[in-house]
């Protein structure tokens, strides 16, 4: 019974090539962008999860600040670990880990490599998380402060199939370290990635050998410096044990009372907010539903072309039905016939996966691959097909089995299918997320153009900066006064940190007027006298540095400072930061130095030429070339070991946006899918329509109807439901494309026209479609449509 169901099945599918290639094609473009998108999502939501003990895992952050000035600090200090497993039974580990920024420059006899990616750590990272030692000792990773624990592609980069345990690496300083542990390189999937782990003991020993007012990291509640991670009995109550935290950090500094503590589970890291709130679970959520709509599209297609074409096929059902066949058999006749055409496009949609591929990943910024031995993958790849299989055969087969033999054959069905009202529904539904897809991208574009054309208060055309360590930085004057006898460099400044994104951060300040208990966190950088006029900030109130030692008693505030602190005439008054006392000699005009996603923050400028290591050259447009040549061969004079990087600042602000441009590219390529998927069934409806109405459309031809009137005829039904969609899309793309706006402290207004523009094109897109058919009908001659009667 089977193979006469395949045999049958075949045959039909054959008989009817178009509507069998129009349903195949949209199923499996359809199913291998839906399956594409869902892969994506599957990865984003496994991060951190391949952890045993990952239920137990939690990392501690906190809340610091007050009114305004209130934030999320991910860092933590050092003494809270030991001191909260010591008192704290619910905590059974502690693992602390800290950037590296004491050591980038590892050799290994001729090979030189600056590494980025470093850290230091706690022993115990490698027994609370999976990463486990796969060579050295896992009891004792770390035997002394000069041990050094490398992955496997970090080996072999120094030491290739040498075995690499007992190695010795020489970085800055000539300082030694022996290879004692090797791991396997950290999943992708992981929000902790390093390639090379120091003892966090040697940091403390560097970090407090000088004299320090006898803190060290048992007692220093000053510096939050460190990522802490918690592994907690089974049933710990959480709420709790934040509170026995914050009791032991107030009983060590009890000035701290802005402080809260927040434990936050890890698998929720990569997508939440330490207090809960959405982080990427945005378009982890949003990039599902499309995945999701764009299924359904193929569904409906599937459905609608099933559905209307049933017409033509009840004689055969009722015939099937009179020489004998049970409803089941022939609802498992239909069943056969889509699982079959499913079959065909399921290996279509894989193959054409396998292709599509590494275009996704390089749009996405992931690096996902399809392998036979990934399980996971194959259980959502079939979870997705099955189900998709079962929202397209359902339907129709129900329907296709349920026919009146008796009124079948007299043909008084044909106006309950010709005119059913779910087969609109359901293109009235393909043509909505159409809608709210091309709105969406549109409204993504102008956001997307709006925050890269803003203006941000200081200009950063044709200006390259890099990193100048030590060594140059001590001899900034004399390489400032070759640079600029070199063609090419307009000028030249310097300051500590890079003006893109501020990433310093600090509340230990003081002002006249300062209340009791109030937090201010500001941005600190030290610039030379030069960084203001160089990009051509502007000074509202009061002068710039001039370069002389008494600058070092001196402060420039950004606007947003000085409203916060509400300093009035601040031009003279006193301001303390750290231990540094002086006085605000300046006011500088607001300027954008973080992401259009957060609002302007305080900002506060001094002068201590020792902190400033970040050099930025400004070019002439014609030059810029000769110009980063003449940085490299100056920086190749005291930097001889390391390699010379530079970036631009344009591409380094355009970097900030590289999520939403990831976003609003996959979203224009996911419109377009949906589109061409809705219209490939709206071209198979069309015909469907054109096929059946030929006699009343040669009839008309024959009674004077002229070619405008019929194709008018035939189009619009489908323009009422294309209109019909877009009253319905556009409330909904309103409110979804408002919400992601929200993430934006400055973004556009969503303009009226968007939603016109959107409307008109789906519009046109459909009139398009459906005229193909109008026309090609209209111009039929009557006589060989009315020839058969």
């Amino acid at each position: 019974m089977l193979r006469n169901y395949f045999r049958t099945a075949w045959r039909n599918l054959l008989k009817n090539r178009f509507y069998s290639l129009i349903n195949m094609s949209g199923l499996t473009i359809g199913l291998a962008v839906g399956i594409l998108i869902l892969l994506w999502v599957q990865d984003e939501l496994s991060f951190d999860r391949f952890h045993q003990q990952a239920s137990q895992i939690y990392k501690l952050e906190n809340w610091a600040g007050t009114g305004s000035s209130r934030q999320i600090w991910t860092s933590t200090v050092a003494p809270i670990a030991e001191m909260g497993k010591q008192e704290l039974p619910d905590i059974r580990e502690a693992v602390r880990t800290s950037y590296n920024g004491m050591y980038n420059l590892f050799k290994y006899k001729d090979k030189s490599i600056v590494e980025e990616n470093t850290m230091f750590t706690d022993p115990t990272l490698f027994s609370v998380f999976d990463f486990p030692l796969i060579a050295g000792n896992s009891a004792s990773p770390f035997p002394d402060d000069h041990s050094i624990v490398l992955t496997e592609t970090t080996a072999k980069r120094y030491f290739g199939d040498e075995n690499p345990i007992g190695k010795v690496l020489v970085s800055d300083e000539n300082t030694a370290f022996k290879v004692s542990g090797i791991i396997r390189d950290m999943p992708e999937n992981s929000s902790m990635q390093a390639d090379i782990m120091l003892p966090l003991s040697l940091m403390f020993t560097r970090t407090y050998q000088a004299n320090t007012g006898g803190k060290n990291q048992h007692n220093d509640f000053s510096q939050f410096n460190y990522n802490t991670y918690f592994l907690l009995q089974p049933n710990a109550s959480v709420a709790a044990l934040t509170d026995k935290l914050r009791t032991i950090h107030l009983r060590n500094k009890p000035d701290d009372t802005d402080l809260t503590y927040l434990l936050q589970p890890l698998p929720d890291i990569h997508l939440y907010h330490a207090d809960g709130t959405e982080a990427g679970i945005g378009s982890v959520r949003m990039f599902g539903i499309i995945a999701l709509l764009i299924l359904t599209i193929a569904c409906i297609n599937y459905v609608n072309l099933s559905t209307a074409r049933a017409m033509l096929r009840s004689k055969e059902v009722s015939m099937r039905k009179i020489v004998g066949a049970a409803r089941e058999q022939l609802f498992m006749q239909f069943v056969v016939e889509t699982g079959l055409l499913f079959f065909v496009a399921t290996i279509l949609a894989l193959s054409l996966m396998y292709a599509l591929l590494p275009v996704f990943n390089q749009l996405s910024g992931k690096h996902l691959v399809l392998t036979l031995s990934n399980i996971r993958i194959w259980e959502l790849i079939g979870l997705t097909i099955f189900g998709t299989l079962l929202a397209s055969s359902i339907y129709p087969a129900i329907l296709l089995s349920s026919f009146d033999p008796l009124k079948a054959l007299k043909g008084k069905i044909s106006s309950r299918v010709s005119e059913a009202l779910f087969r609109k529904i359901l293109v009235v539904v393909q043509f909505s997320v159409s809608v709210i897809l091309i709105a969406s991208t549109f409204i993504i574009s102008n956001q997307l153009h709006y925050i890269q054309s803003k203006e941000l208060g200081y200009d950063k055309a044709h200006v390259f900066g890099l990193f100048m360590r030590d060594n140059m930085a001590k001899h900034f004057e004399a390489v400032k006064a070759s640079l600029l006898n070199q063609p090419g460099v307009a000028a030249v400044t310097r300051a500590s940190a890079n003006i893109i994104r501020l990433e310093g951060q600090s509340g230990d300040n003081e002002w006249d007027g300062k209340e009791k208990g109030e937090t201010m966190f500001v941005r600190p950088v030290a610039i030379d006298k030069d960084f203001i006029p160089f990009f051509k900030m502007q000074l509202t109130e009061g002068r710039n540095f001039a370069g002389t030692p008494a600058d070092s008693l001196h402060f420039i505030l950004n606007e947003t400072a000085v409203k916060r602190a509400r300093i009035k005439n601040p031009i003279g008054k006193s301001f303390r930061l750290w231990n540094r006392r002086g006085t605000i000699v300046g006011v500088v005009k607001d300027f954008h130095f973080a992401s259009m996603r957060q609002k302007i923050e305080p900002a506060v400028f001094f002068y201590q030429p020792g902190d400033m290591r970040s050099l930025y050259v400004k070019t002439t447009s014609n030059n810029a070339q000769q110009a980063i040549a003449a940085a490299e061969n100056v920086y190749k004079q005291y930097n001889a070991d390391y390699a010379f990087t530079y970036t631009f600042l344009d591409a380094s602000f355009d970097n900030l946006y590289k999520s939403e441009r990831q976003t609003g590219l996959l979203f224009n390529i996911f419109a377009g899918i949906a589109i061409l998927i809705s219209c490939l069934g709206l071209f198979g409806l069309a015909t469907y329509t054109a096929q059946v109405r030929t006699r009343e459309i040669g009839v008309r031809k024959v009674l004077g109807s002229s070619i405008s009137g019929i194709i008018q005829l035939l189009v619009k039904d489908f323009v009422k439901l294309v209109v019909i969609a877009i009253v319905i899309a556009v409330p909904v793309a309103w409110y979804s494309m408002s919400q992601w706006l929200e993430a934006f402290a400055y973004r556009i207004t969503i303009e009226w026209w968007i939603f016109a523009l959107s409307g008109l094109l789906a519009l046109s897109i459909a009139l398009i479609t459906i005229s193909v058919q109008s026309i090609k009908a209209a111009l039929m001659n009557p006589v060989k449509s009315l020839r058969p009667e």
